[in-house]
């Protein structure tokens, strides 16, 4: 579609969020980026096999089957191996990470810059806080030493609250979407209506032994929420501010999402330290990135650089505040 409808545009400006149909190629985008990362499910099958982690490769399974019996076996999570954003802590020279060709069409397909301009205006910047997620049923998911799920339903946050303060003034749109349809079942995000109009609340490290950042329950009316289901090649639009977590995914399938940021060129990232790029611009089209090898050694060269140096920190948040108690 060539943009947000007006409809859909007002129901984003007063909720915080919207549901937006057909917003990337089903075929065209999505697919070729499911057969590039079975190739990467294929590299770390045979290094987990090599390593004596698994008893078999698993290749005569499809992906999410063999994902889910991958990460059972070797009771790890390698999210890593697929995600195109580093670590916020300890990167070193040889962490993984995957930054392809069929990843970077996807992030800068007409559909979803037609969309983002709609919201941040016709220069458009790829934020680097991005990441890709697989989620296993939590039935067959490894766990922690106090039996939780790894990697599991994702807690209750704002995306503003995950970057420096530095991004506090920017725009940030964030544009999640599924690489097969997610409902309720296998964890699609449920969202607050409206939320996105307070202040930043107050994310707690650690808070109640869950791993990550969360808003505790008692600062926000949890009773509002509503899930967001979403088909493949739709996407759910969400403003900086809109709080919203992912439910738990208790299907027998995998739930397998991206979450993309964008916002006006110039503006703070939150994390200036990650490599972003100009994916759109009406004022000056040359400034545009349009090469993925390109994209990919910026990635690279980030890691090599973080791995020798000092590694930033990303967290703004205190687990003794008295929010947190």
């Amino acid at each position: 579609m060539p943009a947000l409808t007006a409809e859909q545009k007002e129901h984003f400006e007063e909720y915080g969020f919207v549901h937006v149909p057909d917003v990337f190629d089903p075929e065209g985008t999505i697919d070729p980026v499911i057969e590039e990362y079975a190739g990467v499910l294929d590299s770390l099958a045979n290094k987990l096999h090599t390593d004596g982690k698994i008893s078999s490769t698993y290749s005569e399974l499809e992906f999410g089957d063999r994902v889910t019996k991958i990460y059972g076996e070797s009771r790890e999570v390698h999210n890593q191996y697929f995600d195109f954003s580093l670590p916020q802590t300890g990167v070193l020279s040889d962490t993984p990470f995957w930054a392809g060709p069929a990843v970077f069409n996807a992030l800068t397909a007409p559909g979803v810059l037609d969309v983002a301009e709609s919201v941040v205006g016709s220069e458009v910047y790829s934020n680097p806080v991005q990441h890709v997620r697989i989620k296993i049923p939590e039935s067959k998911s490894p766990r922690d030493a106090d039996g939780n799920v790894m990697f599991g339903a994702t807690p209750w946050h704002q995306d503003a609250g995950v970057v420096n303060p530095e991004a506090d003034e920017t725009n940030i749109l964030t544009v999640w979407f599924p690489l097969m349809d997610a409902g309720v079942e296998n964890g699609c995000l449920t969202v607050v209506p409206g939320s996105h109009r307070g202040e930043l609340l107050t994310h707690c490290p650690g808070y109640k032994d869950r791993p990550g950042l969360q808003i505790p329950e008692h600062l926000f009316n949890v009773g509002d929420s509503m899930p967001v289901p979403v088909k493949k090649g739709g996407a759910l639009l969400l403003t900086k501010q809109t709080v919203h977590a992912a439910l738990p995914n208790i299907s027998d399938r995998i739930r397998w999402s991206f979450d993309l940021r964008y916002q006006p060129t110039g503006e703070a990232t939150g994390r200036s330290v990650f490599p972003g790029f100009v994916a759109r611009s009406k004022s000056n089209p040359s400034s545009e990135l349009h090469n993925g090898g390109t994209w990919y050694e910026m990635w690279k060269d980030t890691r090599d650089s973080l791995a020798r140096g000092e590694q930033p920190s990303f967290n703004r948040w205190d687990a003794d505040d008295p929010s947190c108690a």
